[in-house]
């Protein structure tokens, strides 16, 4: 069994795609995962399966779509991968509130950076499947967009560090 991390794309968040976390786990538990836990209201998923990454993303996406009626994307890491997001994090010394971590599917291109824009006093990095970014001001009046970021769902280090304790647990 591997112990996984499954972060929904636009759940509960600005008033959209809204999910209750008691239906998050009984879809995991109805897709066979075990010890399934939830953390806050915004899409993240704690479990252990026995069936791969891609496996993991298509069962727990089929029963989305089934139960809102549109695609919800999913990202998964094992609880090995969460934490090592954590720890190649390139801004360790800024509050973890101000830096996140938008996942992706895939590695990034290595030109995602060049295309971003309405840049202000923002930060970025590339990870191995991961964005970095660094709110200086914070996010709340930030313009930035990232195009490859799009399909991507953010974690703040701070969510992060706790997804990728309870994983480890």
């Amino acid at each position: 069994m591997h112990s996984y991390v499954a972060l929904l794309r636009a759940v509960n968040v600005g008033g959209t795609g809204k999910l209750p976390m008691a239906e998050l786990r009984a879809m995991c538990g109805q897709a066979g995962f075990a010890d399934v836990r939830t953390y806050i209201a915004s899409g993240n998923v704690v479990f252990r399966s026995a069936l791969a990454e891609h496996a993991v993303a298509a069962a727990l996406e089929g029963r989305l779509a089934a139960h809102a009626g549109k695609p919800v994307g999913v990202l998964v890491r094992t609880a090995a991968e969460m934490a090592a997001v954590l720890a190649a994090n390139p801004f360790q010394d800024a509050p973890g509130n101000r830096v996140v971590a938008i996942f992706l599917d895939r590695a990034p291109p290595v030109d995602a950076l060049e295309h971003a824009s309405g840049r202000k006093d923002e930060a970025l990095a590339l990870g191995r499947r991961e964005i970095y970014v660094h709110y200086g001001e914070g996010m709340a009046h930030s313009r930035l967009r990232i195009p490859a970021a799009k399909m991507g769902t953010a974690r703040n280090i701070n969510t992060i560090a706790t997804l990728a304790e309870m994983a480890s647990a």
